[in-house]
């Protein structure tokens, strides 16, 4: 027997589940009737939240992007040291999972007219906390924004090799050697008083 659709389901509901089915099989995968069988409820849930497909894909972006900055203000913000920030920044990249499934979805889908504007907007934020964290280990802001770029470029590098299976299992002792060499690479050492 089917639920009450209306009074079960929320939007937010409706949302995540949107997420999910993009983290698993891409922003194309994404379709009414298919995830509301997914739900185990009818479409006519889907029409009660939302007007169509386009809506809820842009609800559903709208509901990364807010996760994805209270994520980056509250795992980076907090973090008073600029170098911890910048090893928190990759550490990160082995935890959060399902955040950056989404992600490498959406960058496959980058010129998708309402995932393009996100992934720039998410770019820009993220980069930018990056570069603050360059500068208050005294690099030039010219020079910053420069090392937040190549951080972020191997930060993509990475979701790209992971979406081909190139990169070492997140919890083995591999990756977190590869890790500990890309913070070396990139993270400049503090000075010695």
């Amino acid at each position: 027997m089917r639920r009450n659709d209306k009074e079960t389901l929320t939007a937010a509901d409706w949302e995540m589940a949107a997420l999910q089915l993009m983290a698993e099989k891409g922003i194309q995968a994404l379709a009414i009737e298919p995830l509301a069988r997914r739900m185990g409820v009818t479409k006519g849930s889907f029409y009660w939240h939302f007007p169509g497909r386009e809506a809820l894909l842009e609800q559903a972006l709208s509901l990364w992007e807010s996760h994805d900055r209270r994520n980056l203000n509250k795992s980076l913000g907090e973090i008073h040291d600029p170098s911890e920030r910048l090893v928190t920044f990759f550490r990160r990249v082995g935890k959060e999972t399902f955040t950056h499934e989404v992600y490498s979805e959406l960058l496959a889908a980058a010129g998708h007219p309402q995932v393009e504007p996100v992934l720039e907007r998410v770019a820009e934020r993220r980069m930018k906390h990056i570069a603050v964290a360059f500068e208050e280990l005294g690099m030039p802001p010219d020079e910053a924004q420069y090392r937040a770029r190549l951080t972020y470029s191997v930060y993509l590098g990475f979701l790209q090799l992971q979406r081909q299976h190139q990169t070492p299992s997140l919890s083995s002792e591999a990756f977190e050697a590869y890790l500990d060499h890309v913070i070396e690479t990139l993270i400049p050492a503090p000075e010695a008083n």
